[in-house]
């Protein structure tokens, strides 16, 4: 589906330098594919959202390790790039893009669902979490700062992850699993559809445009994921593919 939106991103834009760099983009991802090599050179840490059934019983090892040992096989047989470093103050690399980011979620049956989202840190550095006080509200304008303050730095045409409610962790781990969503899934609540709609108009709205360059194709789509809060509280994050 991200091939569709960027396909449909070329003929909606109105820049000709923005359709230029989308037009770019598009044999870019065409070359990936057909090579079988990263759109992008940097292949990111590695997040990992695996749900595990409650009557699943792993044996042999560590369920982690195991994790870890198939990034650390993916990155290094395949030739991506590691930019994993061991300590976040020593910065020695790992030389095989370990340790993953991994969320375990307990859910029923007996089947377990593993998504892997390499996540690249031109985007990851322009995440956002604003705790906003639920009288003044001020969820839109939170995400429309977070997308003009990243600018060409998340490397636009983007996607916008957007959790709200639950805690200060939890609206970002919302926000991350946003971008795991389908483009095609639409949200069951009304609200939040309507809110994605809009929040996609405003964004490519601001001017930012393929590559930062200007344009009216900043953004592909906006996923917005929700989650109950504490009365005092209305906590927003906003992570960028």
């Amino acid at each position: 589906c991200i091939r569709d939106r960027f396909k449909n991103a070329v003929d909606s834009e109105e820049s000709p330098l923005g359709k230029q760099v989308l037009n770019q983009l598009n044999e870019n991802l065409s070359i990936a594919a057909s090579d079988m090599i990263p759109i992008c050179q940097d292949t990111g840490m590695a997040v990992i959202f695996i749900n595990v059934g409650q009557e699943v019983h792993f044996t042999g090892g560590d369920i982690t390790d195991a994790i870890n040992e198939g990034v650390r096989e993916g990155y290094v047989e395949g030739y991506l790039r590691k930019s994993v470093v061991s300590d976040p103050l020593i910065r020695e690399n790992t030389k095989d893009n370990t340790p993953a980011v991994i969320h375990y979620s307990i859910v029923p049956g007996d089947k377990v669902e593993i998504t892997v989202a390499p996540k690249g840190f031109g985007s990851e550095n322009m995440s956002r979490v604003f705790m906003l006080k639920p009288a003044d509200g001020g969820v839109k304008n939170a995400i429309l700062t977070a997308v003009k303050d990243a600018g060409p730095n998340a490397c636009p045409p983007m996607v916008v992850g957007v959790g709200i409610g639950g805690t200060f962790e939890k609206c970002a781990i919302l926000a991350k699993k946003a971008l795991t969503r389908n483009l095609e899934e639409k949200s069951d609540i009304e609200y939040v559809r309507n809110l994605e709609s809009e929040m996609l108009e405003k964004i490519n709205k601001l001017g930012i445009g393929p590559g930062g360059l200007g344009g009216t194709q900043t953004a592909l789509a906006v996923n917005i994921e929700t989650y109950p809060t504490h009365i005092a509280g209305l906590p927003v994050a906003v992570n960028i593919c």
